[in-house]
């Protein structure tokens, strides 16, 4: 696993040697590649364990802890109590059995697209690439494959060009309705690495902006997306909602930083 210490010098040490400072100032001599400008079509994927159980939306992994919700409901009825199966129980099930890159490359091609992105990780912290930061992803468990890493080869094959999308700001909450279940796997501390803090903002998001996420998270969502980067070199990286969170700024600023140089 990588030494998350080593990890953050080493993005200090890009930065430094490089022309991009973490500043706003400097940032903002980027120019807008002349291919994204006219590329006016692309694929967003959401794709992910949340698949498994397929009911609602993406949120499922959340939602499924919040007393009260439909989603909560459905789990009980269908799954059982959240002590016995937990969204963790839903990776053996994530197979990808009929995951065919290849086809997929060709159908976005058809369409016109000029760039994929598929989500690399969700809200539910579970890694659609591989990883040595974390075990939950796709690489290790569930499909025991690549995801991101066979959609690239397929897509740029296809002459278009490869993205990434990771939500990994909002994991710092995501599953923090489980806390208000007592016997709840997320409250087990051996699963700590895949459900996070499960802290922060209140179940129904009505405090998103006053509660700043961990200096520790930040950290780790920063090495997570530089590694992302390094190991798969995406022309676009995309950021979900709550990433404008003001705490965030100093580390958006890193990020890119490292991204450009």
């Amino acid at each position: 696993m990588i030494n998350m210490k080593k990890a953050l010098q080493n993005i200090d040490d890009v930065i430094e040697k490089g022309p991009y400072k973490d500043t706003w100032a400097s940032l903002s001599s980027w120019q807008t590649p002349k291919w994204y400008q006219k590329a006016k079509f692309g694929i967003f994927i959401h794709w992910g364990v949340y698949s498994v159980p397929a009911f609602d939306s993406e949120w499922y992994p959340r939602n499924m802890y919040i007393e009260g919700s439909k989603v909560y409901e459905h789990h009980i009825k269908t799954y059982g109590a959240h002590k016995d199966f937990g969204y963790k129980d839903f990776i053996p099930m994530f197979k990808a059995e009929k995951f065919d890159p290849n086809a997929w490359a060709a159908l976005f091609k058809k369409a016109g697209a000029k760039y994929v992105v598929p989500v690399a990780e969700h809200h539910d912290g579970f890694q659609m690439y591989e990883s040595e930061l974390s075990h939950w992803n796709a690489k290790e468990m569930g499909p025991k494959r690549d995801i991101l890493g066979e959609l690239k080869t397929e897509v740029e094959k296809e002459g278009m060009v490869l993205g990434a999308s990771t939500h990994r700001a909002e994991h710092y909450w995501f599953f923090n309705g489980g806390r208000q279940i007592p016997e709840s796997d997320v409250n087990d501390p051996g699963y700590d690495d895949l459900y996070g803090p499960a802290a922060g903002i209140s179940r129904d998001i009505s405090s998103i902006y006053d509660n700043p996420p961990s200096e520790e998270h930040m950290q780790d969502w920063l090495v997570r997306t530089c590694e992302i980067v390094d190991k798969y070199q995406p022309s676009i990286v995309y950021f979900d909602w709550w990433i404008q969170q003001y705490a965030w700024k100093p580390y958006l600023r890193k990020f890119a930083a490292y991204y450009y140089n």
